[in-house]
């Protein structure tokens, strides 16, 4: 008999979720977790009197009780809402452009953000109604044929998703506009994927501004890790195990079959069913003999690359947002408009004006996240971390400290008493991802998500019987994504234990 029915590995959204749910079915689940806490994304940390929330700025699909989406349903299901305080997010994003009066916000509501556009472009009044109706059209059609996998999806019965689907979003934007500029203010949610318009699927943009107008971007009082430690209480609630500090060092597979795992302690537990919330490289290149690796693995693995990780500046303040003009609790702050240009940056490693930034304050609908009369801000500007793999370790701690005075000095256009105000700083790099979160290159979205990487093409099958994979190295990047990864898993492997 084995020691365990399932193994988990790594506690992120995806582990985490699919263990709970096994763990509820009297599944015997074990999960390993390199870390000391739980989350992998999920979590936060502590500087100074300030508790900072790592990776989450908007939570989507979660909904209201009164109007439940399907992240609501999912945390249902692993007794986790109950347990968390959400807060309904006002605002998609406040939009501001360096050299320009361009200062825009929209907000998640399906009449006022074409209300608000229409404003700002009257010329494009038509265009901009004919866009947002077009795109629920197709995201209702993307329901059937995509998220509910209909068997019989085809073209005559989903016309808009398989004409649609795998269009450039900038083909999309090209069809129903002409304002440059206009195109600008309705995509800079490229950045939540990592590629921009040009070369992102249309179905991906648009997936985001609808859901997110549909069902609402929400806030967790006490950040992600509040939720990654509730799903955790139902794991073990249910029997379920956790070791943390305990990471895994080899899957073991013989005959195309998982026999189990031997951690970096070097202790063998034996398993039949193993999911993987490592990243896809980690799984099979670091944890399996090469001979154990399918043929077809390698050829998907050679298609895909490695995506941005992220340049961070957590800060916390020694005054409400309202003081330094933070009035909207999620900012982008571009210096060009040209999408591609922002994106080529990315791959550099100096800072500079091109580079797109991010910033979000949860103060403004949590006033409690942080000590009365203070809040805390993040501001996040993504970078590949082939540039970061090659400053010399003498040179790091001067460089990080180097990119983000220009950072802070961009924000002083907009936010000129910003770096009076600033009580603690932390910075993280591609190298703090790479240290925390295990990930090839600290790629905080795995892969590069080209319309030629979306799982019409790479199918993320493990094609090993046994091994399953979960987490935005085995499908799409994102929380909700990644919470219903574990979902699907979890599911497949019922099904597989019968």
């Amino acid at each position: 008999m084995s020691d365990y029915d399932v193994i988990v590995i790594g506690a992120g959204n995806g582990g985490l979720m699919a263990a709970a749910r096994l763990a509820k079915k009297g599944v015997r689940v074990l999960v390993l977790e390199r870390h000391n806490i739980p989350g992998g994304c999920a979590t936060s940390f502590c500087r100074g009197r300030f508790e900072f929330e790592v990776a989450l700025h908007q939570l989507s699909g979660l909904g209201t009780e009164g109007y439940q989406g399907p992240l609501w349903r999912m945390l249902a299901s692993v007794d986790a809402i109950d347990k968390l305080d959400f807060v309904t997010m006002t605002d998609l994003y406040r939009l501001q452009l360096s050299g320009t009066d361009l200062d825009i916000t929209l907000r998640p509501d399906r009449q006022q953000l074409v209300a608000d556009l229409q404003a700002k472009f009257p010329h494009e009044k038509e265009g901009i109604q004919k866009f947002i109706d077009f795109s629920y059209a197709y995201f209702g059609e993307a329901i059937g044929a995509y998220y509910m996998q209909d068997p019989d999806a085809g073209p005559d019965k989903y016309p808009l998703y398989f004409k649609y689907a795998l269009k450039s979003a900038q083909d999309v934007l090209n069809e129903y506009f002409k304002d440059p500029l206009l195109k600008f203010v309705i995509a800079p949610y490229w950045s939540y994927i990592g590629v921009p318009p040009s070369l992102m699927s249309f179905h991906d943009l648009v997936s985001v501004i609808v859901g997110y107008c549909e069902f609402k971007p929400s806030h967790i009082k006490g950040g992600s890790q509040a939720l990654s430690n509730a799903v955790v209480d139902t794991i073990i609630q249910n029997s379920g195990t956790i070791r943390f500090s305990n990471g895994v060092k080899k899957i073991i597979v013989k005959g195309g079959v998982v026999q189990g795992v031997i951690t970096e302690k070097g202790e063998e537990i034996t398993s039949r069913i193993v999911i993987s919330n490592a990243s896809k490289i980690s799984t099979f290149v670091d944890m399996m003999d090469s001979k154990d690796v399918p043929a077809e693995v390698t050829r998907e693995m050679r298609q895909i690359s490695i995506a941005q990780g992220a340049l961070v500046l957590y800060m916390g303040l020694d005054c409400p947002p309202e003081a330094v003009d933070i009035k909207e609790s999620t900012n982008f702050v571009f210096g060009t408009d040209d999408y591609d240009r922002a994106y080529q940056q990315m791959k550099n490693l100096e800072v500079t004006n091109e580079d797109m930034m991010l910033m979000s304050c949860y103060n403004l609908v949590d006033p409690g996240f942080s000590p009365e009369g203070t809040s805390q801000v993040a501001v996040v500007t993504l970078k590949y971390g082939d540039t970061w793999l090659q400053v010399p370790p003498s040179q790091y701690a001067a460089k990080k400290y180097e990119c983000a005075d220009v950072i802070l000095n961009r924000l002083a256009e907009f936010y000129p008493n910003l770096r009076d105000h600033i009580e603690e700083i932390e910075i993280a790099t591609p190298i703090t991802s790479m240290r925390y979160l295990g990930t090839q290159r600290g790629s905080i979205y795995a892969y590069d998500h080209f319309i030629k990487n979306s799982d019409h093409f790479v199918r993320n099958q493990t094609h090993i019987k046994g091994l399953h994979g979960v987490g935005g190295w085995f499908g799409m990047i994102g929380f909700q994504p990644t919470l219903t990864s574990g979902v699907v898993a979890a599911k497949n492997v019922l099904k597989e234990l019968n």
